[in-house]
């Protein structure tokens, strides 16, 4: 009975929306951006660097959603009903081991306001302490890093930014010792003011940026 279902564009909700998509033979809309009518969005390809406008046939949509593209909902008021649902239960064909969460004082980077992010060109590990402090600076900002640093082993993935990471769009990004490779840049152009320290001039997330320090 349900005409359209959107899941965030999580890792849970992208693990689910293909295998839901399956079992209704339907197209899944991948990371939309902007809705534009009930069967109508907009979605970024290319590593966001074209925006598609696509339209959907199929009888039931179903979408993920990057969240960063939209402003928050109230918390209160709308139309929306919420119900409880039953599933068919456990088919016996995976298992859940546990779950492991990394826990941190800091705000989630997915959702902060600021957020100060590193890359090869700290060097190591132990500059990133650098920009915690920083972040302390800062009233408490988040701390991210590049594909670069994190597959250098100088921080753990989930300070991953980029189209293979979190898509972030924080009020403010300052970016140290990033280049900004074409899926780093997916993952962090919609900030809304975007500051880069790097001592290459080429370097191409100063195409991107609003305050270039070299």
């Amino acid at each position: 009975s349900f005409s359209h279902i959107f899941l965030a564009a999580t890792n849970e909700g992208k693990n689910i929306a293909p295998r839901l998509s399956a079992k209704l033979d339907v197209s899944p809309l991948s990371e939309i951006l902007e809705v534009l009518g009930e069967d109508t969005f907009k979605r970024p390809m290319y590593a966001g660097n074209a925006i598609a406008t696509v339209k959907s046939n199929d009888p039931v949509k179903i979408a993920t959603v990057r969240t960063t593209a939209f402003d928050k909902a109230a918390t209160e008021g709308g139309s929306g009903a919420v119900e409880d649902v039953s599933g068919p239960g456990d088919a016996g064909l995976t298992k859940w081991i546990s779950d492991e969460v990394a826990k941190s004082d800091r705000p989630d980077l997915a959702s902060a306001e600021i957020v100060v992010a590193g890359g090869r060109g700290m060097k190591n590990g132990e500059n990133f302490q650098m920009l915690y402090d920083l972040a302390d600076t800062l009233g408490g900002a988040a701390v991210g890093a590049s594909r670069a640093a994190v597959d250098a082993g100088y921080v753990p993935n989930e300070l991953q930014i980029g189209q293979t990471g979190k898509v972030i769009a924080p009020n403010l990004y300052i970016g140290v010792g990033i280049s900004g490779a074409i899926q780093h840049l997916a993952g962090m152009k919609d900030s809304k003011t975007i500051v880069s320290i790097n001592k290459d001039p080429e370097a191409p997330i100063a195409q991107v940026s609003d305050i270039f320090l070299c």
